[in-house]
């Protein structure tokens, strides 16, 4: 049963691909956008990331008129996150308030200065001063925790990520998600941050961009395995999670496979997909978590 007012917590998948979109039947049970999730706390509004998903968020947005702040929250900048910021429809809308947090990068000053070095010419026409939304850019420590109001607690830890990136958890209401994309393992020696911010959580986003065959070939990238994420799940007692960060060359098939693999370790987890939405606020770990098209509902 869908929940709603106050005590609505959920998680929409809005993209979930990983380095460069993917258009192409190979690509469509899946979705080929670029990394965005929406999670709902009540009325209010947390986006992770802006990839290119982040466009039909905004538009469904614009649409729903009691929602007119939003929390966005980078794990980093590189384009694969945050090309769908110049196209993200709240910005342009007057009524919006919109916080953007950003964990510390090297080479960006500050999150409205990374923001500004994506909107800036020759690579685009326009920059962020185009915007009409009131925007606040807000930074991040590494391991800080915050509270946004509403009873909605935030918790970060720095990732293993070249250049830099953050993963984010989020309680309301006695549920938890986590979002952890962009980060590198050390294999046989499971990253202690990622443990603690994913402890108990009901539900946690992981980058599974490779499998652990393919990651020699791919040290120094900054990405993970779904192995390694069913291992940090029975580690940290958490009750399920979501591979994310699919690469662009992973087919819907493949992705099917290594569903199937990870639901024979833990069936309530499995391959996030575009468009599905996982209410939190009723979740429970005896059952895989349903999906209904992005914009589908509230």
């Amino acid at each position: 049963m869908k929940t709603k007012g106050q005590d609505a917590f959920a998680v929409t998948f809005w993209g979930v691909r990983g380095t460069l979109a993917s258009p192409g039947c190979e690509f469509q049970r899946v979705g080929g956008n670029t990394i965005c999730a929406e999670l709902r706390c009540g009325d209010r509004v947390i986006v992770f990331d802006a990839g290119t998903g982040i466009r039909g968020l905004g538009s469904r947005l614009i649409e729903q008129e009691r929602v007119r702040r939003i929390d966005l929250m980078l794990t980093h900048v590189h384009y694969d996150h945050v090309e769908g910021i110049p196209f993200f429809a709240p910005f342009f809308a007057p009524d919006f308030t919109i916080d953007v947090w950003l964990g510390r990068l090297d080479g960006a000053a500050s999150t409205e200065d990374a923001v500004k070095g994506l909107m800036r010419r020759p690579y685009f026409p326009v920059g962020p001063d185009v915007f009409r939304a009131d925007v606040t850019y807000r930074q991040v420590a590494p391991g800080q925790s915050f509270d946004l109001g509403d009873g909605i607690s935030v918790k970060t830890a720095p990732l293993n990520h070249p250049g830099g990136a953050t993963g984010y958890r989020v309680d309301y209401r006695g549920r938890s998600f986590a979002f952890v994309t962009d980060t590198e393992h050390v294999p046989g020696q499971p990253d202690q941050s990622v443990l603690e911010l994913i402890e108990g959580v009901d539900l946690f986003a992981y980058d599974a961009s490779l499998t652990d065959a393919e990651l020699p070939e791919f040290t120094g990238y900054g990405h993970s395995t779904w192995e390694e994420g069913a291992r940090l799940r029975e580690a940290a007692r958490a009750g399920a999670f979501l591979t994310i960060h699919h690469m662009p060359f992973r087919t819907d098939d493949e992705l099917d496979e290594i569903e199937a693999a990870i639901r024979k370790l833990h069936a309530p987890s499995g391959v996030a997909r575009e468009g599905m939405c996982v209410e939190l606020a009723t979740f429970a770990d005896s059952a895989p978590p349903r999906a209904r098209a992005a914009g589908s509902g509230s």
